[in-house]
């Protein structure tokens, strides 16, 4: 088991944030208002960084910003 942890938007990511995931916070950071805070959990040892305002980094490392629209429901 890993633990997470949090970190205000716009300062360095801690040590722990895989480094594939860099790129995409920052890139994000440049274009986005502040959004508060960014938490790094662990899913089956993968690194999944999510801000306050819903945007996703995983790996590889592309940022997903929170659409706000709802599943339309066709699968």
């Amino acid at each position: 088991m890993q633990l997470g942890t949090r970190w205000p938007f716009g300062q360095e990511p801690p040590a722990r944030v895989p480094a594939e995931l860099r790129e995409a916070i920052v890139a994000h950071e440049r274009e986005a208002a502040a959004a508060g805070s960014w938490t790094l959990t662990w899913l089956e040892g993968r690194a999944i960084v999510e801000a306050d305002d819903g945007t996703v980094v995983r790996m590889p490392g592309a940022a997903h910003p929170a659409s706000g629209a709802e599943d339309d429901g066709d699968w």
